[in-house]
């Protein structure tokens, strides 16, 4: 068993598992270690040729994931799979720092800590981020300071070392949502987090392309939604619902458009309207809150078939509530909020049982009995 196993989430980074070997044996000298590429499923056979490098490298172990994506989730599957007593896990670009992998590991081995993690903002750190990722990355540190208490200056970091007792403390609350492990880890606690950091130099990525876009900040939202609201409703519920107010800002704008048409009336602007905006939810909701069972091809069109007719019968009942409850004195904007909701819980839990297929367990079912 290796002291210390390196957990390495890949995607598309063929052109990069040479040279990051090659970095971390040059600075892991006299250090017992595996590296775990933990690999997507790559269209450029990125498992494949991790593969190879087995063959004629026993430190090396391939993981190959097919049929799920997201980095949050591939590391913890990787740590999971490791029984050293010491775990890394860090990106195969070589813009994390090798050098100071030895230190980190050090901290851990000689003091009571449960994580190291790698800081780019602290005294001695540098970021080589452009600046658009220089301003996400602030933003999803601000969001983090509603679900993170730790006093952790980088919780966008992707590189950090903890120890297997720690992971196995808090492995049964993580969410795996996303792409920031490190947040996940420290806020899945149960108590206070003993921590440490190390400035390190952020370097320019060496081969390929980032992975940073819009969906990788909706799945950090979808984390920091499932930290606050989990224990009360589904993450991807709060995303559902994100995408209908795009819808209901969307609804509005096409029956404005519309009604500037001559001939046509509001109550045709108000169902053309309603047609295209179905659609355009559905499409939100395959790309976002369902992306990890998102749709292609046949199932695609018959899922957006199925997707209209629920939401058919979500607006009948978001009616009839809103009739009921004004029947009975109820003044009209609590009716037409309550009639929403329903219909949108109607809408998700449909979308996401019939759509989508997913099947969402609850968390007593992942907790630990001795906890």
């Amino acid at each position: 068993m290796p002291e210390l196993t390196i957990v390495v989430p890949t995607l598309e980074e063929r052109e990069n598992l040479v040279p990051f070997l090659n970095a971390l044996e040059a600075v892991l000298r006299g250090i017992d270690y595996e590296v775990l590429f933990v690999d997507d499923d790559s269209a450029d056979a990125t498992a494949e040729a991790a593969r190879e490098l087995a063959q004629v490298d026993s430190r090396v172990r391939v993981l190959q994931r097919i049929g799920r994506r997201g980095l949050a989730s591939a590391a913890v599957e990787g740590m999971l799979a490791s029984s050293a007593p010491y775990l890394a896990v860090m990106d195969c670009d070589l813009q994390h720092d090798e050098s100071i992998l030895p230190a980190m590991l050090d901290k851990l081995r000689h003091s009571s800590l449960d994580l190291v993690a790698a800081t780019r903002l602290m005294e001695g750190g540098m970021d080589a981020m452009p600046p658009h990722r220089r301003a996400l990355s602030r933003m999803g540190r601000r969001l983090s300071a509603l679900i993170c208490s730790t006093a952790l200056s980088d919780p966008m970091s992707g590189y950090f070392v903890l120890t297997r007792a720690y992971l196995d403390e808090v492995a049964h609350w993580l969410s795996g949502s996303g792409f920031k492990i490190l947040l996940d880890l420290v806020v899945s606690a149960r108590r206070p987090v003993r921590l440490a950091e190390i400035p390190y130099r952020f370097r320019p990525r060496l081969h390929g392309r980032s992975k940073l876009d819009i969906v990788v900040g909706v799945e950090y939202l979808t984390l920091v939604a499932d930290k606050l609201f989990g224990d009360f409703v589904p993450a991807s519920y709060v995303i559902f619902g994100c995408a209908g107010a795009v819808g209901v800002l969307a609804h509005l704008a096409f029956v404005n458009l519309l009604r500037v048409i001559p001939g046509v009336s509001l109550e045709r602007a108000q169902l053309i309207s309603s047609v295209l905006v179905i659609a355009i939810n559905f499409l939100l909701n395959n790309h976002f809150t369902f992306r990890s069972a998102r749709l292609h091809g046949k199932r695609l069109a018959m899922g957006m078939a199925l997707f209209y007719a629920a939401c058919s019968v979500g607006l009948f009942l978001n009616l009839r509530v809103l009739e009921y409850l004004t029947a009975i004195a109820v003044p009209w904007y609590l009716a037409a909020a309550a009639g929403l909701a329903v219909g949108s819980v109607w809408n998700y839990w449909i979308s996401s049982m019939f759509v989508w297929q997913v099947r969402r367990r609850g968390r007593a079912a992942f907790r630990n009995p001795a906890q």
